[in-house]
């Protein structure tokens, strides 16, 4: 995701000049004197006059964006055809601010273009626009056409057609319709004025004025309010993203489980960043839900209550360390262990050579002592500079912070950012040979990606192991409202690889020591039903305890209306059949616009 607010504002909407590297050649019809909005955008993806030129197409203005790179406007044909699979909105690209207001009737001549967000190697769908305009205002101050309102009962079930296999599985060309699939319902009302009502809140706002609802309150719903994400075929055809037209001072800062109550209207676009949008020149007015952060219970004296907690790149400069010393002492009850995900170096994202985090870490320490928690020692392995991925410079790491007054770290010299750790077996028991150690470093499976960090704790007199493991992230897969259905992972070749060497590693402790209890735990960047959980499960070496909870509290994160795991804590058999296992995904951030990160932290609680 881009760092800067700036950057993702600039692409939030259809880009600003359909390039030859974005921009969809196709062989269109000869040029055609008059045509109407439903003709241009015809009944695929794909506008029959793509690349040609057309004059005097008339439409009302609907909607105008002054800002950004994507200026311009758009219109609507008050006169429909009787075709519900053509649009009859479409956007005229200006590139500067556009000399139309809503209500002008006008004719606009002008190139169409298909033109892709993100460009074509994003896998993202086109957005049929009018280019290079030619704008003539017929008159002022005409009724705009009515809304189409979104709504539960006209949002097909189905999501999606499969896409054509001799189109690289692309569905572009392939007819629309609207009354089967919701992508081809959204995709028929591209451009045109369309309305939801009292829509739940599904994300929250985010640093870019943006949220996401749904139109179907009963699709997937969680407890908290959310939408679920709890297979590849239950995308939730509901969501819609929301935007503004207007200035973002005025945009409502929702938490999952809020209502926009009213109507909230304005033009449908399509973005990189998520599909498709409704652009509001008139939003609904924030009724809160009074969501409240999480808090987990308190481990009892004979429990090892174990955590997992992405705290979000960060570094010595940051705000958010008092936040964060909150959420572990008070939302989680000071966890024995805490596996930390993206702690980097102590000068950030500053590229020059430095690796060590001891300020990153021990100002956190600090900081939780502050606010009222123990007195964490901590263990880590600085990696190799700029080999492990992330923010350039960064070089983030997992952490293991430890109460020393509950648990004690077995140290073994020989870890460290090249050598693998292995597994031996001392008394009839597993050993491992260096602790702290990580797990296969030199593998390319670990390419550009975090290495596992592996520890021996003892509580009470046994030994647990703990894997701290962030996976390869998910960045470069298509979305779901791709181009390309369904859509292409290509993350998952590198984390299933890295999956299969995480397995093996636990196989090689319980293949010396049945009765092991290990833990692999972290930001698996992957959902519960996924492959890489699967991998990571194995032959029931491994166990995502997540799934002893209700579906409707499985998630750990909120992406694009989406409420889904991506942190996980796996356990042994040992653990697992001990009919004492306590497991807790805290929502104290995914669901809030006011987060610290993006992920919600995990506790396991269980008497080892």
């Amino acid at each position: 995701m881009p760092s800067k607010s700036s950057a993702r504002l600039a692409a939030l909407t259809v880009a600003a000049v359909c390039s030859a590297a974005s921009a969809v050649a196709l062989t269109s019809p000869a040029h055609a004197d008059s045509v109407r909005i439903h003709d241009v955008q015809g009944t695929t993806r794909i506008s029959p006059y793509a690349g040609q030129k057309v004059a005097d197409v008339p439409g009302i203005v609907t909607g105008t964006r002054t800002y950004g790179s994507s200026r311009g406007f758009w219109m609507q044909d008050p006169t429909p055809d009787d075709d519900p699979a053509t649009s009859e909105g479409v956007f005229v690209f200006t590139s500067s601010t556009p000399k139309v207001a809503v209500g002008d009737s006008v004719t606009v001549s002008g190139t169409v273009s298909e033109y892709v967000p993100g460009g074509t190697s994003s896998g993202n769908q086109s957005v049929t626009e009018i280019t290079k305009p030619t704008v003539a205002t017929v008159s002022t101050g005409n009724a705009v056409p009515a809304p189409t309102v979104i709504d539960a009962g006209s949002v097909p079930d189905e999501y999606t057609p499969a896409g054509d296999s001799a189109a690289n599985g692309s569905i572009n060309g392939l007819p629309l319709e609207p009354s089967t699939y919701a992508l081809d319902y959204y995709e028929s009302l591209e451009g045109m004025n369309v309305q939801v009502a009292d829509a739940r809140v599904v994300t929250a706002t985010d640093p870019y004025s943006e949220l996401w609802v749904t139109v179907k309150p009963h699709e997937n719903r969680t407890r908290r309010g959310g939408a679920l994400y709890g297979s590849y075929d239950s995308q939730n055809t509901g969501r819609l993203q929301i935007q503004t037209l207007g200035p973002t001072s005025g945009f409502p800062v929702a938490n999952v489980g809020d209502t926009l109550t009213g109507t909230t209207t304005g033009p449908l676009d399509y973005n990189q960043y998520g599909g498709y949008t409704l652009a509001a020149s008139e939003l609904g007015t924030l009724k809160s839900a009074g969501l409240q952060r999480e808090t987990t219970r308190k481990q009892a004296r004979g429990e090892l209550a174990v955590a997992t907690y992405n705290v979000e790149n960060l570094d010595p400069s940051d705000t958010t360390f008092a936040a964060h010393a909150a959420a572990i002492v008070n939302n989680l009850q000071s966890p024995d262990i805490v596996s930390l995900e993206e702690i980097q170096d102590n000068d950030g994202a500053t590229d020059d050579g430095v690796v060590d985090a001891s300020a990153t870490v021990n100002k956190l320490i600090d900081a939780i002592v502050a606010a009222g928690g123990p007195k964490y020692d901590w263990r880590s392995i600085d990696p190799v500079n700029d080999q492990d991925g992330g923010e350039p410079g960064g070089n983030i790491r997992q952490v293991f912070l430890f109460n020393p007054e509950r648990v004690s770290f077995t140290d073994r010299a020989g870890g460290d950012s090249t050598t693998a750790v292995g597994v031996t077996k001392v008394r009839g028991k597993a050993q491992l040979t260096a602790s702290p150690g990580r797990v296969e470093p030199a593998n390319d499976a670990w390419k550009s990606s975090r290495k596992p960090l592996a520890g021996e704790f003892v509580f009470r007199g046994r030994t647990v192991f703990v894997i701290a493991n962030h996976l390869n992230s998910k960045g470069g897969d298509q979305g779901l409202t791709a181009q390309y259905q369904p859509p292409t992972r290509s993350s998952e070749t590198q984390r299933h690889a890295q999956a299969t060497l995480v397995n093996a590693f636990v196989k090689s402790i319980l293949d010396v020591q049945k009765n092991a209890d290990v833990i692999a735990l972290g930001d698996m960047n992957d959902f519960d039903f996924s492959g890489t959980a699967q991998i990571l499960e194995g032959d029931g070496e491994l166990w995502s305890a997540i799934k002893s909870l209700p579906k409707s509290e499985r998630y750990t994160y909120d992406y694009q209306g989406n409420q889904q795991v991506l942190d996980q804590i796996l356990v042994s058999p040992s653990i697992r059949r001990g009919c004492d296992l306590d497991y807790d995904s805290v929502h104290i951030n995914s669901e809030f616009h006011d987060q610290i990160s993006d992920h919600d932290p995990q506790v396991l609680r269980f008497r080892p």
